[in-house]
């Protein structure tokens, strides 16, 4: 049974997935089987039904790229099953044939949903040339939705988020060097968006109709790096059966993004700068040098410059690499793009969830704002979705977040003091302070408010009084004890 591989469009040409399933349904066993014969050796995939009832079985288990029906069916007819397929699996290319062709009939079909009609008897040419017509217009237009989609939704800025003036700069130079052919190196810690970056160069350049292949060179065994990316012949080596087209074939006309580049074993260092500087490569285990036309984009969380210094990294390589470098800041040090970054990522969980998502209060927020990010915006975005997940109320207070931040974490308790010509309130002053050593033995507690309240030195039932004085935490459940 023929396995139906994602849908036509750019993922499909990048993969290199089988050929087109094709479904035939007809009464007459020596149609189907002539069909078939005649699909299979034009190498498409092709699965049969005698009837109706049998073909829509077939379409609730399978996605066709094209379906062939004849008109007049035993039950369904060919007009009928097409409605049905439009049901099931909307857009479905379908071609409907009959014996007993009327103006009637193909206006009925294509209203119906079918792409296109034939009368019998039919030229084998004919046919031949009406379904690769309709595998093309299907195959253009998922190209050009998917290439709409990622323009619109999922690439460009829209993924980037904030407006500090770190990440301003970090736009600004995004546009400088979309149109640009020059190869850069992204650097910047693990979690910053170095994949976001890249693809918003792409999106936003001359090639963005080309293909964009990232390459994480860190999760390639080392002995099969080479073939990943320049490809390799058939009889290689063991197990090399088939000709097999690299990522930097695939990525001809487009861009290859080459993440974590710092971890190429040295050997394939060697090999890369060859293929940058000649714009060709030669397939493991081929004598012929392919031509290759692409935009590079390298990135790395590692101190890259300490490893060019220190031969751990080919400085010949790096110069290569590093025409244009665009530096990502930790969240550490963008901590005023944190309040957008959650309603961002709140946002994202509403429309994944089709529910509301509970709110941060603003003391959270502020919390957040103090803390270090090691992950930077990939742990705030986990960390936001935990605690929507978990959140027992409505508004997510800051002992809702506590327990999922590093033990290490201790948030600021002490601030120079500045008086203002007028002076200042003390009370409010030391409201502020013993708000912030409650929050940070909370913090130290886990947010066990017994064990807080005794690294406080205070009783519980007094603890309680200030939380709910300062608004810290709703009102104690039953379940909490005065030790």
């Amino acid at each position: 049974m023929p396995v139906k591989p994602p849908e036509f469009g750019i993922e499909a040409d990048l993969l290199k997935l089988p050929p087109p399933l094709i479904l035939v349904i007809d009464d007459e066993a020596s149609m189907r089987e002539f069909l078939e014969i005649l699909l299979t050796r034009q190498g498409y995939q092709v699965m049969l039904a005698a009837n109706g009832l049998e073909a829509l079985e077939s379409c609730h288990r399978f996605h066709f790229d094209l379906i062939i029906t004849d008109l007049k069916l035993p039950g369904l007819d060919g007009i009928e099953v097409t409605r049905k397929i439009q049901k099931i699996a909307p857009g479905t290319q379908v071609m409907v044939i009959t014996a007993f062709g009327s103006t009637e009939s193909a206006v009925e079909a294509m209203k119906a949903g079918a792409c296109d009609y034939l009368e019998k008897p039919f030229q084998v040419d004919e046919v031949k040339l009406r379904i690769a017509n309709n595998l093309s217009r299907l195959k253009l237009e998922r190209e050009n939705l998917l290439l709409r989609r990622e323009l619109k939704t999922r690439f460009g800025f829209g993924t980037l988020i904030g407006n500090s003036p770190a990440m301003l700069r970090v736009f600004e130079l995004i546009r400088q060097v979309a149109d640009a052919q020059s190869n850069i190196l992204i650097v910047g810690e693990s979690g910053t968006g170095k994949e976001l970056v890249a693809r918003a160069i792409h999106f936003s350049g001359t090639r963005r109709n080309s293909p964009f292949v990232p390459v994480d060179c860190s999760a390639i065994p080392e002995a099969l790096i080479e073939s990943e990316l320049f490809g390799h012949e058939k009889g290689a080596f063991t197990g090399a059966i088939r000709n097999k087209p690299g990522l930097f074939e695939v990525a001809t006309g487009g861009t290859i993004f080459l993440d974590e580049i710092t971890e190429l074993p040295s050997p394939m260092q060697v090999k890369l700068l060859r293929a940058i500087q000649e714009h060709k490569i030669r397939r493991v285990g081929g004598t012929k040098e392919i031509e290759v036309d692409l935009r590079i984009l390298a990135a790395t969380n590692r101190d890259i410059d300490e490893l060019v210094e220190t031969g751990k990294f080919r400085d010949d390589l790096f110069y290569r690499l590093n025409v244009i470098r665009i530096e990502l800041p930790p969240l550490r040090e963008r901590q005023e793009d944190i309040p957008i970054l959650v309603e961002h990522f709140r946002g994202i969980l509403a429309q994944k969830t089709q529910k509301p998502v509970p709110l941060l209060s603003a003391e959270s927020v502020g919390l957040l704002k103090e803390y270090s990010f090691p992950g930077n915006v990939r742990e705030l975005a986990n960390l936001v979705e935990r605690v929507t997940a978990l959140a027992a109320n409505d508004l997510i207070l800051p002992e809702d977040i506590y327990p999922h931040l590093s033990q290490n974490f201790s948030p600021e308790i002490s601030e120079p003091v500045v008086f203002p010509p007028e002076g200042i309130n003390l009370e409010n002053h030391l409201e502020t302070f013993e708000r912030k050593l409650i929050r940070a033995a909370l913090l130290k507690s886990g947010g066990v408010k017994k064990k807080a309240a005794e690294l406080l030195g205070l009783n519980f039932r007094s603890f309680r009084y200030k939380l709910e004085k300062y608004g810290i935490g709703p009102k104690d459940s039953g379940e909490d004890q005065e030790s």
